[in-house]
């Protein structure tokens, strides 16, 4: 389920990429013979300031495929819960070999390693101690997680502000011209601030919607996981739980 998501949200960023290549070169074959503007006339428009909004745009989407690429490859059930771990734990814990199975996590750093890990070490205050130290554990792994996936929220809200600066940017040089020709502008005059104003404004919308999509999908995965993980987690816990409770259990006399 999740190798899917993480192939749709590569698919999004792909289509998203290449929409905006389409949209900029049908703008551009669209345009009257005499109109001269290429795409770099588009982007030059408002001058520096308008580059700087479209490179600013541009660094976003990779800032964005960066941290999609980087989330799709650590947020997983690999990486949180290594493969066999869980029945090597599980085995020296029914041996009751707690400080082996401390030995381990140490060895294997993960998510579950640090719930087990966290779990094990208030065996002496019993089994209440055991569980409160675990889901204080998730409950740190899971704010880590949670925090590291925030930056594509950030960045989904940033792109369309940006994308608006240049389209108030783009309205103000078409005023402009409006102003200095006294009214008296005509359409063909006012197509370069308008012009900008699009390119900004699809831009920041193209970067910020994969953006929030690809945010959704993680939230989503990091829940998904980091329940399993507990679950794992409490499996793996369940010789140590027998053995407290029995330790704890009167003897009859």
């Amino acid at each position: 389920m999740f190798g899917l998501l993480r192939t749709l949200f590569i698919i999004t960023i792909s289509l998203g990429a290449a929409v905006a290549f389409s949209s900029l070169a049908l703008a551009q074959e669209a345009a009257p013979p005499d109109a001269g503007d290429s795409i770099a006339d588009i982007i030059f428009a408002g001058g520096i300031v308008g580059f700087l909004i479209v490179g600013l745009l541009l660094l976003l989407s990779i800032g964005g495929l960066a941290l999609g690429v980087e989330h799709a490859l650590t947020i997983r059930r690999s990486v949180m819960m290594p493969p066999g771990l869980e029945e090597e734990l599980l085995a020296v814990l029914q041996q009751g070999q707690v400080g082996a199975a401390i030995e381990k996590c140490n060895a294997s750093p993960c998510a579950l390693a640090a719930l087990v890990k966290a779990a094990l070490a208030e065996t002496e205050g019993g089994w209440a101690a055991v569980e409160k130290g675990m889901e204080e554990e998730a409950a740190e792994q899971a704010g880590r997680l949670f925090r590291k996936i925030e930056y594509l929220s950030v960045l989904s809200n940033i792109a369309p502000m940006v994308g608006l600066l240049g389209t108030v940017i783009g309205m103000i040089l078409a005023f402009r011209e409006v102003a200095n020709t006294q009214g008296a502008a005509r359409a063909g005059q006012l197509a370069s601030g308008i012009y900008q104003a699009l390119v900004t404004t699809v831009g920041g919308l193209l970067v910020a919607i994969p953006s929030h999509a690809a945010y959704a999908v993680f939230r989503n995965r990091v829940d998904g996981l980091m329940s399993e993980t507990v679950a794992t987690a409490r499996h793996v816990l369940l010789p140590v739980k027998r053995a407290l409770q029995t330790r704890k259990r009167p003897t009859n006399a």
